[in-house]
Formats: C-alpha cells, sequence, structure tokens
C-alpha cells in the first residue's frame, strides 16, 4: 500500500484526515461526523466499506457518491501504473483504497473521514496519519474468541492512533485502556467521562438526546434514526468533529447536520404497516443491537419475518439469540453473494431449533420477495426483517428498489 501511495504522490497527506475503526458503529459515525463537517460548509470526502448496492459508495463527497466516470478514471490511473511494475500484486481493497485517498486530493477536499476496513495496524487505510483517531469500540469479531482475544484486538484497532494525534475513545472497558494509551496520543478524549450521552428519549422516527461534548453540553437533539446505540455512535461523532475543529459545535450547526442524515442498511424503515426493516448486522454484539431496537422500538403483533444471510466465521446462533428469533417466528435462510456466505441450511436448523419455522430460499433477491408477498397479504400487523450482513442487506435493497420500496 505504501508503494501504491507513494507512486500517486501520497495524497494521503494533501488534506486532514480523520481515521475511524471499531468493531460496530463505524459506518454511521463516519456518515455522523461526515455530515457535522460538511454543515460547516466544508467539502467533505468519506470512505467506507462494504457498499450495499454499487461500489462508488465508498467514496463520497459531502455523501454524494462518486460520478462512475471519475470513479472509471481513477481506477484507469491505478492500472496503468500496475502495468508498468510501479507496484505489484495489489489486493482488491488497497486499489478502492488508493483511488479515494487520490480523488480526495483531486477534488481538493478540506477532510477527509476515513473507516478501517478490517482491525487498523495492518489496514491499507493506515497509510493516513489521522489528525484525529477514532476508536468505537472493541466486540468479538474477526477474532476466533480464546484467550485474551479483547486486548489483542484492541491493540491492532489501536494501531491507527499515531504520535501527536488526538484519539477519541468510545471503548471504555477499563483494562484496555493502557492499550490506547501506549500508541502516544497527544490528547484522549473517553465516552462516559469526557463525553457522552445524557439522556435519550425515543420520539416519532427516531431519537431526542442530550449530549455531554468536551466543550459543553448539546440539548433535544433530534436524531432521525433507530436504536439507542446510534445515540452513542453521535456522542462519539461530535466529539470527534469537536477534537477536530478544536471548539464547541454550535447547535444550530449539529441540528441542520442530521436534520437530513440517513443511514442506509443500519436499521433502515423502507415500510410500515406491514414493517419492512434493512439491518446489516454482522457479529453479535451488532445482532443484539439490532434485536434490542427491534423490541424496544417496534411492536408487532403478526409473524415476523426475518430474512437472514450470514458470512462464515460467526457463530450462527449466537447471532440468531442476539435477534431475538423465537418460537413463532418465520425464518427463509439465504445467501449473500459472496464465496464467504454461510450455508443456509445450517443456519435454518439453527433457527428451526428455537421454535422459528424455517425455510431456505438461497437467492435473496427470491427471499425478500418471498417474504414481503405474504406479510403483505397477512395484512399491516406483520414484519419483514432483512439482516444477518452488510452483502445481504445490499442484495435485499437492490431486490427493494425493484418492488419499489427504494428510490
Amino acid at each position: 500500500m505504501r508503494a501504491i501511495v507513494d507512486v500517486l504522490g501520497n495524497p494521503q497527506r494533501d488534506y486532514p484526515v480523520i481515521h475511524v475503526t471499531g468493531t460496530n458503529g463505524k459506518g454511521s459515525t463516519v456518515r455522523m461526523a461526515a455530515a457535522l463537517l460538511a454543515a460547516h460548509q466544508l467539502s467533505v470526502g468519506t470512505y467506507t466499506s462494504p457498499h450495499l448496492e454499487h461500489i462508488t459508495e465508498r467514496i463520497t463527497r459531502n455523501l454524494e457518491p462518486i460520478d462512475p466516470d471519475e470513479f472509471g478514471a481513477v481506477m484507469a490511473e491505478l492500472a496503468a501504473l500496475e502495468a508498468q511494475r510501479f507496484f505489484e500484486g495489489p489486493h482488491h481493497f488497497d486499489l478502492l483504497t488508493a483511488a479515494a485517498f487520490s480523488w480526495f486530493s483531486q477534488v481538493a477536499v478540506d477532510v477527509a473521514v476515513i473507516e478501517v476496513g478490517l482491525l487498523g495496524r495492518w489496514d491499507a487505510t493506515n497509510v493516513a496519519d489521522g489528525q484525529v483517531a477514532v476508536i468505537t469500540n472493541v466486540g468479538k469479531d474477526h477474532t476466533d474468541g480464546t484467550g485474551d482475544w479483547r486486548r489483542r484486538v484492541a491493540s491492532e484497532k489501536a494501531g491507527i492512533i499515531k504520535p501527536g494525534s488526538h484519539l477519541v475513545l468510545g471503548e471504555t472497558a477499563p483494562e484496555l485502556r493502557e492499550v490506547f494509551e501506549a500508541e502516544g496520543a497527544a490528547e484522549m478524549w473517553v465516552r462516559d467521562e469526557d463525553f457522552g450521552v445524557i439522556a435519550d428519549r425515543q420520539a416519532l422516527g427516531g431519537h431526542v438526546v442530550d449530549l455531554r461534548t468536551p466543550n459543553g453540553v448539546l440539548e433535544e437533539v433530534f436524531l432521525p434514526v433507530h436504536g439507542a446505540h446510534q445515540a452513542q455512535n453521535l456522542a462519539v461523532a461530535v466529539a470527534s468533529v469537536e477534537a477536530f475543529f478544536g471548539r464547541a459545535l454550535a447547535p444550530d450547526v449539529v441540528v441542520e447536520a442530521l436534520g437530513g442524515l440517513r443511514l442506509p442498511g443500519r436499521f433502515e424503515v423502507l415500510h410500515r404497516g406491514p414493517l419492512l426493516v434493512l439491518d446489516g448486522a454482522h457479529n453479535p454484539d451488532g445482532a443484539r443491537a439490532a434485536g434490542e431496537t427491534l423490541a424496544e422500538e417496534f411492536e408487532v403483533a403478526g409473524t415476523r419475518h426475518f430474512v437472514l444471510g450470514m458470512l462464515t466465521g460467526r457463530d450462527l446462533g449466537e447471532m440468531l439469540d442476539g435477534l431475538g428469533v423465537r418460537d413463532g417466528d418465520r425464518v427463509i435462510a439465504t445467501a449473500p453473494a459472496t464465496p464467504r456466505a454461510a450455508a443456509p441450511a445450517d443456519l435454518a436448523k439453527l433457527a428451526g431449533d428455537r421454535g422459528a419455522a424455517a425455510e431456505v430460499i438461497p437467492d435473496v433477491a427470491d427471499a425478500v420477495a418471498t417474504a414481503w408477498r405474504d406479510a403483505r397479504a397477512a395484512g399491516e400487523s406483520d414484519m419483514v426483517m432483512v439482516s444477518g450482513s452488510l452483502y445481504t442487506v445490499g442484495d435485499a435493497r437492490t431486490a427493494c428498489r425493484h418492488l419499489g420500496l427504494v428510490t
């Protein structure tokens, strides 16, 4: 990765960077931070992964995806350099990361918010030196769960902290603190100590939250998304932007920034009566957050139809338990279009063991169409929830677009 950016003239150094890692909440935190920065009339680049429907979603300016022609031009430049052997053997993710860094330089963004692809220390994005390093949390993903796995995962995520940077730490476990302190940040703000959620109240279409920030208090902030965990992500995002500016954020600017906030694939409600939700929970902590949001914020009197496609390397039973799959539910097990997809038959068996009516429909689009047809036929009291992986949700979102449920 360093060879690639060296050939490009190190474009990642042409603008300040807010670098974000964590087991869960990275994508939401990036979008919130980008919205807050854009509300200050800045040109904001964001790089996230994976995409849901189109690869250009990964590279955006002010949350608008790169134009396909511009994306093609940047990738063609990289292909030409590879053909001339300026670098060899790049991974798919390396090239996308380099394309993002290069394009942000070309369009002269004022700041870039970069999401880590995997862990942090050895991630392709870590050739950038973040002025602000953000760690949302440390959870069980990309680990075999043996030994002191939390400390090992924390150490890899801590690798994005560069000497002299400002660390915004959403992970609150005291036993992990020294792992982050050892990286030499100039300043560190910790959630629930230096900033956090004072109050979180459910409201129509989202939450109303009060936040304590390192520089003051923000009251009665409307967050137009579902899930108590999103209030925590907002606290991290606000602290990150305050760290970037070195001052408090004006309440009216925060209100403006969040007014149009959308988080595709993150407990995204596409229809009510019957309820249709897409949530890209891909690990046990994410599944628990989705299950809690469903239980706390929605009443489902009819059948709960779950369309679930998961990846290998996860504890499928733990995922089902986190989502709250139970006796009387219906589970359609499916498989997203990736070689890493878990066998739907295995998932269906585990769902059946929990009392759910389980079946296998391998194609995600067919599974979504079947669940939606049956839920609508039953009336307005049923629910369809698609989850298990962002890859599954991406395939489902395209299917919902064809059904006229996504514009």
